[in-house]
């Protein structure tokens, strides 16, 4: 199945939001970016900042080239053209139905080639908390290093998530590609 990355749109919204069913999840995937329950407000807001012509920002609607079918988010987040580098962020394959099936790999290597051959960046990092397994083995398989732990880095309720910051480098990309 081939997956394409295109530039999230205001008619992406409603899909994305039926994908956050409850405030953990919103944390999980958006850190404190959002707030539950995720609205469409929230989102505009964003695509609205990222309109300029020099983004920090870049958000993609996941599809499946075939059937036009949305199925994931991902973002590209705190672009520096200084210092080369940037963060993969809310990432997200929406259809619990078609988890696990690498259509998340495609997404982060689709990301991967704007971010080291459009961007022309150096350093590409990531943070994901540690329970998430799925999305550790995703980031190792497209070539990311743990660089370390934040432990106890978010509470949600009455328990502490730890968070495991990950990175992957032009050379490394390179290599693997």
């Amino acid at each position: 199945m081939l997956i394409k990355l295109e530039k999230f749109k205001t008619c992406d919204v409603p899909t994305l939001i039926s994908w956050i069913p409850d405030k953990e999840f919103l944390l999980q995937w958006a850190g404190p970016a959002y707030t539950f329950p995720l609205t469409q407000d929230q989102l505009q807001s964003e695509i609205n900042m990222i309109s300029s012509e020099n983004p920090k920002t870049l958000m993609f609607t996941a599809r499946i080239s075939d059937t036009n079918e949305i199925v994931g988010h991902i973002q590209l987040l705190g672009i520096d053209l200084v210092n080369s580098c940037a963060c993969i962020g809310r990432v997200l394959v929406g259809n619990e139905k078609l988890r696990n099936k690498g259509i998340g790999i495609k997404m982060i290597n689709g990301i991967l080639a704007i971010a080291f051959q459009t961007l022309k960046l150096h350093r590409i990092y990531l943070g994901v908390f540690d329970f998430n397994k799925s999305a550790i083995a995703c980031y190792e398989k497209a070539g990311f290093k743990i660089e370390g732990t934040a432990r106890d880095f978010r509470k949600i309720n009455d328990e502490y998530w730890s968070l495991i910051n990950m990175s992957i480098l032009e050379e490394e990309y390179k290599i693997s590609n």
